[in-house]
């Protein structure tokens, strides 16, 4: 049962893209670019970096590839670009006020989702492993902040940097993860997006780790 609905849930997944997709070739690509100036054209593709990671996208089939590694694309990335150009606004500016998930315009219905299937598996993933996390860190060229045992930005797009926040447990206290975004994340993507940016980044963290995703963490597709 838990199969099938993975399955159909991966299927959905993949709808929404083929559908983003066509949205995508109705946009006006010089408007994107003027919005995103991280976007550069590349013959037929426009590229951009997402954690670290340079992803092409067709310009005439709005189809969206890996530009440097074989590795395979996932539905969430995809979906975080997609979603990127369908929602940013021709006034969203970096305004350098940090703050909570829950503190983004439009996120209360996805603060739970957050909470649970982010914030709470990141506590658990590196508990003990704080190491192998500023290690991670390092090899995504993360930027060392001083605000916790170990604090580093990532940059999950050129317009959407993350500060990713752990501290180590003791005897008293369980380990402690805290994930924060600059107030202006929500003018350049929906809210619900945000939750999908999150898991991409623990996932590419966990992997420079060599740290196993916790079971409870939402499923990168």
């Amino acid at each position: 049962m838990a199969d099938k609905f993975q399955i159909e849930k991966t299927n959905n997944y993949e709808k929404w893209c083929e559908q983003w997709r066509r949205k995508f070739l109705s946009m006006d690509q010089e408007e994107l670019k003027k919005r995103l100036p991280e976007l550069k054209e590349e013959g037929e593709w426009l590229t951009m970096i997402h954690f670290g990671r340079k992803f092409g996208i067709h310009t005439e089939k709005g189809n969206i590839v890996a530009m440097e590694d074989k590795e395979p694309v996932t539905c969430n990335e995809k979906l975080n670009i997609y979603t990127l150009f369908g929602y940013v606004s021709p006034s969203a500016h970096y305004q350098d006020n940090w703050v909570r998930f829950d503190r983004l315009k439009g996120t209360a219905p996805f603060s739970k989702a957050f909470q649970q299937g982010i914030i709470e598996p990141f506590s658990r993933m590196f508990h003990g492993r704080a190491k192998q996390l500023e290690e991670a860190f390092q090899k995504l060229d993360g930027k060392k902040l001083p605000w916790s045992d170990v604090g580093y930005e990532l940059h999950a797009f050129e317009c959407i940097p993350v500060r990713f926040l752990f501290w180590e447990g003791d005897e008293e206290f369980p380990a402690q993860g805290n994930i924060l975004f600059d107030a202006s994340a929500t003018d350049y993507i929906h809210g619900e997006s945000i939750v999908t940016i999150a898991s991409i980044g623990l996932n590419r963290i966990a992997k420079q780790a060599g740290v196993s995703m916790d079971r409870s963490t939402f499923a990168a597709f």
